[in-house]
């Protein structure tokens, strides 16, 4: 391996765990993050990155975190009683969350958007405290499905490339 390729493996491994933050951080866009990395590496070295089967695995990979993510906060809020207001504050008190309480507001936060969404749309506070509970747990599913997906993608693309690359030579 190069230096090139040595320095260019460590970059994208940089980025990729940026995105592996962004598993977790609302805002960052966590497994697109980890398959631009891989991506542009494999077209900077060409051959010398991770073979095209990789990056196709790491798109899909990417694709399925993204709407698995999606599915886990709806259908966790919706369980419990959520409306569309209620899952709409679970974001926005995830991103308000997020700056204004870190860490507790990435839990505090969706619950408290859900129950301010669901009693801003009618609803009694009981069954908008559950609502906010469902989207609380439906988040933090979908959150350990994204954080296991970047952990794969990260593998994948540092294994395909470390066995197809010799130690030593230019």
């Amino acid at each position: 391996m190069s230096a090139a390729e040595v320095t260019g493996f460590l970059l994208a491994l940089v980025v990729m765990l940026l995105g592996l933050v962004g598993a977790v951080v609302p805002g960052l866009p966590g497994t697109p993050l980890i398959f631009a990395a891989a991506l542009v590496h494999r077209l900077y070295f060409g051959d010398r990155g991770a073979a095209w089967w990789v990056i196709l695995a790491l798109g899909l990979l990417a694709a399925a975190s993204m709407v698995v993510d999606f599915a886990a906060t709806s259908l966790g809020a919706r369980r419990f009683g959520a409306t569309w207001r209620g899952i709409v504050g679970a974001g926005i008190g995830a991103l308000l969350g997020l700056f204004l309480l870190p860490p507790f507001g990435l839990i505090l936060g969706p619950w408290l958007g859900a129950v301010v969404g669901e009693v801003l749309g009618g609803r009694e506070w009981k069954s908008a405290g559950k609502a906010g509970l469902g989207a609380v747990l439906g988040l933090l599913a979908g959150t350990a499905a994204k954080v296991a997906a970047c952990l794969a993608m990260i593998l994948l693309f540092a294994l395909n490339l470390l066995l197809r690359t010799p130690i030593s030579g230019n």
